[in-house]
């Protein structure tokens, strides 16, 4: 289904590879993408669908997690800490706003891999601090996704990978290509977040 992926992404970049989704995105139907992905064997699949309300969400998920668990890719569900407890996920990404509220309400219990996103050093020690196990940095390069705002750039990456001590992920105009990543992974970086490759596979 990805030979063509895989013949010209060689496995150790594709193991450095986080698949973030985005439904909007999709030309095909969403779950035939998911397989795809899955099919792709990247890291992990970062279910990032925070349009939507917790329980259409959930039941998302609960499809995704069953998929990917077949494929045997990490799932990591987004936003939703509530929905993340009742399927039995064990990782989960956030926004640093929502690490601070989980954190206090003690809502990270049974989350064996916590992500965040960060764009500043500050809000990389603050998330190491309140539990985050990896960080997502960015945006690294130019994206459609934040049109009209400069990219970070790598020197903000290689400050980011030098502040903490938990795995960093570059994000923000990582295309699938293995010199980008080798390229952020020369800043400290473990690897990189895809989203528009990952929904055009």
């Amino acid at each position: 289904m990805c030979n063509i992926q895989e013949q010209t992404i060689p496995k150790e970049i594709r193991d450095r590879i986080m698949a973030v989704s985005n439904r909007s995105l999709c030309t095909r139907p969403f779950m035939d993408q998911v397989r795809r992905i899955c099919c792709f064997h990247p890291a992990a699949l970062v279910l990032r669908e925070k349009d939507m309300d917790e329980a259409d969400y959930e039941s998302m998920a609960r499809e995704v997690l069953k998929l990917c668990a077949s494929y045997q890719v990490p799932c990591i569900l987004h936003t939703f800490t509530e929905a993340a407890h009742i399927l039995g996920a064990d990782g989960i990404h956030l926004p640093l706003w929502k690490l601070r509220e989980a954190a206090e309400k003690k809502q990270l219990d049974g989350f064996t891999t916590i992500g965040v996103s960060v764009h500043a050093a500050n809000e990389a020690l603050e998330a190491q601090s309140l539990g985050a196990t990896y960080l997502t940095a960015g945006h690294i390069y130019a994206t459609d996704c934040k049109k009209g705002l400069p990219p970070r750039g790598t020197a903000f990456l290689r400050e980011i990978c030098q502040t903490v001590s938990i795995p960093v992920y570059a994000i923000g105009g990582i295309r699938l290509e293995a010199a980008q990543i080798r390229e952020v992974m020369s800043c400290g970086a473990v690897g990189g977040c895809i989203m528009s490759g990952m929904m055009a596979l």
